[in-house]
């Protein structure tokens, strides 16, 4: 028997991490993982764990302080999901006027666009939809799944961020709330999730394996871009689901009764691409599940025990005749022919590190953020 059978998983003892597809997971003595212990760093330096009923009003009052021109006083990004629409009706309860921006890359469920329509409507707030250029968009998406690292979605990331702060500066509004929260997202192996920021590594991808293409119209910013932004124009992401106690089943019960907001039935799951590739291509391609982050946060948080999880990692992420009707359609809406995708699937894992990229510098900047955050001298 060769040593990768031999080897058995691992799983911590706390969460459901393990050591499959995860070059980055160690444990203890006690057979917990360092993801544990991260989380709750981070959890002491950005989250606050018994706010106060002053707590959220004096923020929602420093936020109006900084943006006291007419109309709207902060951005919020919306998507249809559980995160942005309970982030948008608890930032109307505090009296802000966020000017909503969503952008589509193609990829929208129904239950997305409606979702969006609903929370617009139900909160009467103005909606900005920046739609994508399919023909770009689609070739660097395409470009991602040639390159074969596990990060096919950054495009769609990247472009929302772009999005969000040209968004701000454009309307000369300098808080960006975010929907991103540490208690029910807050770990994720680093392996996993690269290149939210560095457009070095997705030009360096596109360039390779999308020649004779243009990102003409591709909302986009270095990581100078981003820190001027920060910097210069004093532009701020607020993450205010850290400000509070947040609950996903109970902000769910709640938008559903409020705003006729319904489920779509996963982490991201509003995008049908999103729902193809965490639930079909990751684990099929890199053996890489992240419902494991996903579902260790909330027993992290004590949101579900760590039985549930282990019950919920049994099931496939999504039915597998769903899984292969929607991988079909991705593949024919891309344009790959039966050859190259059957290619794609087989090809050698790679990392971002086989690229160029700028990952050390993003990690002292990350660094430098942290501290900052760790000091009360950034928001959370």
């Amino acid at each position: 028997m060769d040593g990768a059978r031999q080897r058995k998983t691992k799983t911590c003892v706390i969460g459901v991490f393990d050591t499959e597809a995860d070059p980055d997971i160690s444990f203890d003595s006690e057979g917990v993982c360092n993801y544990y212990y991260e989380y709750l760093n981070r959890v002491k330096d950005r989250v606050e764990e018994n706010p106060s009923p002053h707590l959220l009003p004096k923020l929602a009052e420093r936020i109006s302080d900084r943006n006291n021109g007419p109309g709207h006083n902060c951005i919020l990004g919306v998507s249809g999901g559980v995160d942005s629409a309970y982030l948008a009706f608890c930032a109307v309860r505090l009296g802000l006027k966020p000017l909503l921006v969503h952008l589509d890359n193609g990829w929208n469920s129904e239950l997305a666009v409606k979702n969006i329509e609903q929370l617009a409507s139900k909160l009467n707030l103005d909606l900005v939809t920046h739609v994508l250029d399919w023909h770009e968009f689609k070739n660097l998406q395409v470009a991602f799944l040639r390159a074969s690292t596990p990060h096919g979605e950054i495009p769609t990331d990247h472009a929302i961020r772009s999005t969000l702060i040209k968004t701000s500066q454009k309307y000369g509004i300098r808080t960006i709330l975010s929907g991103t929260n540490v208690i029910t997202e807050g770990i994720m192996p680093p392996s996993w999730s690269y290149g939210h920021l560095d457009w070095k590594y997705i030009r360096g991808v596109h360039d390779q394996y999308s020649k004779g293409n243009q990102l003409r119209s591709y909302p986009h910013m270095s990581l100078g871009d981003y820190m001027r932004a920060l910097i210069v124009h004093k532009i701020r992401f607020l993450s205010l689901l850290n400000y509070m106690k947040y609950d996903k089943d109970e902000a769910k019960v709640l938008l559903q009764e409020e705003l006729d907001w319904k489920d779509y039935g996963g982490k991201h799951f509003e995008s049908t691409y999103t729902k193809y590739y965490q639930g079909y291509l990751l684990p099929k391609k890199f053996n890489i599940d992240k419902r494991k982050a996903h579902l260790s946060a909330l027993i992290y948080s004590g949101q579900i025990s760590r039985t549930e999880a282990l019950a919920e990692l049994r099931n496939p992420p999504y039915p597998e005749y769903e899984a292969e009707r929607d991988a079909e359609y991705v593949r024919k809406k891309l344009g790959l022919s039966e050859k190259e995708y059957a290619r794609i699937m087989n090809a050698t894992i790679k990392s971002h590190r086989d690229y160029p990229n700028n990952e050390e510098l993003q990690s002292r900047f990350r660094m430098g953020l942290a501290f900052l955050r760790k000091n009360r001298l950034y928001d959370k």
